[in-house]
């Protein structure tokens, strides 16, 4: 299928992003990878077997990785980590901004996150047969609601 003349000059990159957490101490974290972030509205099942709109958002999940050997960052996120464990920090719960910028560097997309906050940590697999791969830690992330802030774009 062609898409020359159907794609709009100016793309996204999937590379070009940035996720600023507020209230970490560690603030903008680079991420190697961040997972797509779902939004899905509560359904209901009706009697005659279709479905229909709760109204209400689910909470949203979604993952993203960073560098183990990024010390900076592995401390505030661990730090913030360990505000959900018992006992439980009053701010365990934080609000982030997600930026999307295309190839000119123009902010493209932007959301609020609020209500994040960090439910699983992995730590790398590891293997002594391997080339020498990067090894990142996989956070596991829960929000309460994700808003988009511009629909059109800025600079920064």
């Amino acid at each position: 299928m062609a898409l020359r003349g159907q794609l709009a000059p100016n793309h996204v990159p999937v590379n070009q992003f940035t996720l600023t957490v507020t209230g970490t101490g560690g603030g903008t974290f680079f991420f190697t990878e961040l997972s797509g972030i779902e939004t899905e509205l509560q359904s209901i099942d009706l009697p005659d077997r279709t479905k229909a709109s709760g109204g209400n958002l689910l909470p949203q999940e979604f993952t993203g990785k960073t560098p183990l050997h990024h010390a900076a960052t592995r401390a505030a996120m661990e730090s913030w980590f360990k505000e959900g464990q018992c006992p439980v920090t009053a701010g365990y719960k934080k609000s982030a901004t997600l930026i999307h910028k295309a190839i000119d560097g123009t902010v493209q997309g932007k959301y609020t996150i609020s209500g994040m906050w960090i439910m699983k940590r992995k730590l790398p697999d590891l293997d002594t047969t391997n080339d020498g791969e990067m090894a990142v830690i996989e956070w596991s992330f829960s929000s309460d609601a994700v808003t988009e802030l511009i629909a059109k774009a800025t600079t920064t």
